[in-house]
């Protein structure tokens, strides 16, 4: 197990990683990275890589500062301090749109979908491809769109009979598939998930998991959020525990349990 090194009059704290792959450079890379609301330290000095094809929890009780955490990755918070490398090149990330352009996918728990569009149009959604109305007017390419998010979605092995269908019509899993068929389709980096299988049957929960785990077989690293500890130790190669806004331990999944994690993370 890693534990945390004592702090510094500083208040930074270090923490030795767990064994990463040798000669790779993290896809993500964030150093102390801290940020403040006021006068509450959410994020405290916080070091945190992902490397390529890894799946990371990012575990903490409620206040631990591992929401706000994703979201300076995620373009929805601007740090207060600290650096974020993505493949090796220090980024700002000043907006969610600017995260998805450097190729950071977040689906959040209320998934960030537009309930009365279809499948096909929030796979596209920001992105839609230009055609032609009527022949001449300006418009998009309908056509293509649904041809191609049925392609990415068939390879994902979701199936979503009508893709004009408004998504609220959808099961929860057939949301949180489209959502990751997004990813996937844009080719994202950095794939980010806060709650995936919250308020999710049993069977959807088993399938949002296979398709983390395809995620993971193309190289495509994940960072998950759940209150799950089944889920997390099933998907997660990494277990990053964070507490106060420091974190406290970073622990290969294999060499822990879920009693371990709960009393690192209640402390």
């Amino acid at each position: 197990m890693t534990m945390l090194a004592p702090h510094s009059a500083s208040g930074a704290a270090s923490i030795p990683q767990a064994p990463h792959p040798e000669g790779l450079t993290p896809v993500l890379r964030c150093r102390k990275i801290t940020k403040r609301f006021g006068g509450l330290v959410a994020v405290d000095q916080v070091d945190f890589d992902v490397y390529p094809g890894e799946t990371v929890a990012l575990l903490g009780d409620n206040g631990a500062g591992k929401s706000t955490l994703i979201q300076t990755v995620a373009g929805v918070h601007r740090p207060d301090g600290g650096t974020i490398e993505l493949d090796g090149k220090e980024v700002d990330i000043p907006s969610p749109l600017q995260a998805r352009d450097l190729g950071i996918e977040t689906v959040f728990q209320d998934l960030a979908l537009c309930d009365n569009l279809g499948a096909a149009e929030n796979i596209f959604l920001g992105r839609e491809v230009p055609g032609k109305a009527y022949g001449c007017l300006p418009g998009l390419n309908n056509a293509r769109m649904r041809s191609e998010a049925k392609a990415v979605l068939s390879e994902l092995h979701i199936n979503i009979r009508n893709l004009e269908a408004p998504v609220r019509t959808l099961s929860g899993g057939q949301r949180q598939a489209t959502a990751i068929a997004r990813a996937v389709y844009w080719k994202a980096k950095l794939m980010i998930m806060d709650e995936p299988t919250a308020a999710l049957g049993v069977p959807e929960q088993k399938k949002v998991l296979s398709l983390i785990e395809t995620l993971k077989s193309r190289g495509v690293p994940v960072i998950i959020i759940s209150h799950n500890m089944q889920d997390v130790f099933e998907v997660a190669d990494r277990l990053f525990i964070m507490r106060r806004g420091r974190a406290v331990a970073d622990l290969r999944a294999a060499d822990t349990n879920a009693n371990e994690v709960v009393r690192l993370m209640v402390g």
